[in-house]
């Protein structure tokens, strides 16, 4: 039942039919008044009559009308009584006085007391009139509460969404706020980090320096020999670690690159004698920093070598390519996931096999791009890691000016023999 049943003030639908009850002790009074009302409606009317107090309020508990007709005088109640008993059960419902006197003081006192209208026995033409006047205000309140109910409604959902924008915007700013924090933290560990970084790489070239001053007394005392050779060689390759280190705690890496013409064949044997691994015979002249793609080779196979646990395991391969020599390090051992590849070569990145402080491989990545070239890992066919490297090769102007620099060594040399 909805609320303008509830009420009473609810209007007959289409095809319906307007309820009366009409509180009339004189069977001919109520003949006239239905006479007078019968179709003079927009709505077939049902008109239900009592005639004194008990049955009037006993209809009142029943099905609300939509309109009441009372007689204002009655054996023993009277229309007024009979308003304000209705006005208490259903305050909404249109009530017209129908008497045959009343005078003008009555009148007013009872319009004054919220009786909807009254009309004269003398007069029942104007009844119908009255009543569609009536209901008209009845169709007209209800429209009004409608809209009152629609508009409150709408300013219910746009507190309640204000409400959501706040708790939001409040929301926003608490994590904001954590942000902030956040940052602040993570600037403090990095300033920390660079502070470790520059601290650590300079307690370390104290004895790096003076691990090359050892070597090179040696090498002087006891004469060329290859494994003072390879000695100094690590030792170059821990001491430009170092400087990497230092290099990366003033926010710089890998500055420094010195290129000129060099064989990368031969490279790539003298780091795979180094540590144990196969290596190619063949020989490819680039221009490119032999100290900076040493340690780029060298960072790559002793990452194969602690991931498989075996040098066997671990070889070079060189292939050219249109215009660039691609420098392979395979590996038989466990691989690199999918979801690691795109991130191996972050910086500080250390995957389940890590046993360094993870710039191996930002490093390399880096002195690669110095060169021109590229670097990435692909899968081992059988299974393990492939990292790729990629140079450009000279170009055929720069074959030309090494051609005429032998050309012009070669010439001196000559002439020196002769003179």
């Amino acid at each position: 039942m909805t609320a303008d049943v509830l009420s009473g003030t609810e209007l007959p639908g289409a095809g319906g039919v307007l309820c009366i009850l009409h509180l009339e002790d004189n069977e001919l009074d109520h003949e006239l008044v239905t006479m007078h009302v019968e179709g003079e409606l927009p709505w077939p009317v049902k008109i239900t009559r009592v005639e004194d107090e008990s049955g009037f309020l006993e209809a009142l508990e029943g099905q609300p009308p939509h309109l009441i007709l009372s007689d204002f005088a009655l054996p023993s109640y009277d229309g007024l009584s009979a308003y304000r008993a209705a006005h208490a059960r259903w305050p909404n419902v249109p009530f017209i006085i129908v008497t045959g006197a009343m005078g003008e003081e009555t009148a007013v006192d009872t319009l004054r007391e919220g009786v909807t209208d009254y009309i004269l026995k003398q007069r029942l033409e104007r009844l119908p009139s009255s009543i569609r006047r009536a209901m008209a205000e009845v169709e007209s309140r209800l429209q009004r509460e409608r809209a009152e109910r629609e508009i409150r409604a709408l300013n219910e959902n746009l507190k309640a969404r204000l409400d959501e924008v706040e708790r939001l915007r409040n929301t926003a700013e608490r994590q904001s706020q954590r942000l902030e924090i956040q940052a602040r933290q993570l600037e403090e560990a990095l300033n920390l980090q660079k502070t470790f970084l520059a601290e650590t790489s300079h307690e370390l070239r104290t004895p790096l320096t003076a691990l090359h001053g050892y070597l090179r007394r040696a090498e002087r005392e006891a004469g060329g020999s290859q494994v003072l050779q390879d000695a100094q060689r690590v030792a170059e390759n821990m001491t430009r670690l170092v400087n990497d280190l230092l290099q990366l705690s003033r926010g710089e890496l890998v500055q420094s690159i010195e290129m000129h013409f060099m064989n990368l064949g031969q490279l790539l044997r003298q780091v795979g004698r180094d540590y144990g691994v196969a290596a190619p015979e063949s020989t490819f002249e680039i221009v490119g920093d032999p100290g900076r793609l040493t340690q780029v080779f060298v960072n790559l196979v002793t990452n194969a070598i602690r991931v498989t646990g075996n040098a066997e395991l671990v070889r070079l391969e060189i292939e050219p390519r249109p215009g660039e020599v691609e420098v392979r390090v395979v590996d038989q051992g466990p691989g690199v996931p999918d979801h690691v590849k795109p991130k191996i070569f972050d910086k500080f990145y250390r995957g389940k096999e890590a046993g360094s402080a993870g710039l191996g491989l930002t490093i390399a990545q880096q002195v690669v791009t110095a060169h021109g070239g590229t670097i990435d890992v692909v899968d081992t066919p059988g299974g393990g890691a492939t990292f790729r490297v990629r140079l450009p090769l000279p170009e055929e102007d720069d074959d030309a000016g090494l051609n005429a620099e032998l050309d012009t060594l070669e010439d001196a040399a000559g002439e020196g023999a002769l003179a």
